[in-house]
């Protein structure tokens, strides 16, 4: 297994532990419309650099939440099938983010999964 992936089965026991992860979806507006993994947070992978290189005030008046710290254990990313959330998790483990992951399976497959 990939460390820089997560599967369904880990992001679920992760949602339910007291480690919550930081969910970040970097689908387009369009697709966050349609549904999302519920506690997730919209950066668009086109934001993503941009986004994590916010001072923690302007991330959090932004987003909403907390920017995660550099070394954030639970930093989640997702798309719609892989790709993207690939190449954002990508990006963060650039910028320093060495625990990023990919929740590979994506809306897709948590959709499918959760009878959505």
């Amino acid at each position: 297994m990939d460390k820089k992936q997560i599967s369904y089965e880990a992001l679920k026991v992760l949602l339910k532990s007291n480690q919550k992860p930081i969910l970040i979806d970097v689908r387009s507006k369009e697709e966050v419309a349609k549904g999302q993994i519920p506690g997730s947070i919209h950066v668009p992978v086109d934001t993503v650099k941009t986004a994590f290189e916010l001072d923690p005030e302007e991330f959090k008046a932004k987003y909403g939440i907390t920017k995660p710290l550099k070394d954030a254990p639970n930093l989640v990313f997702h798309c719609h099938m892989g790709k993207r959330g690939g190449l954002a998790t990508d990006m963060a483990h650039e910028l320093g983010y060495t625990n990023a992951r990919n929740y590979a399976g994506g809306y897709k497959e948590w959709s499918e999964k959760e009878g959505k």
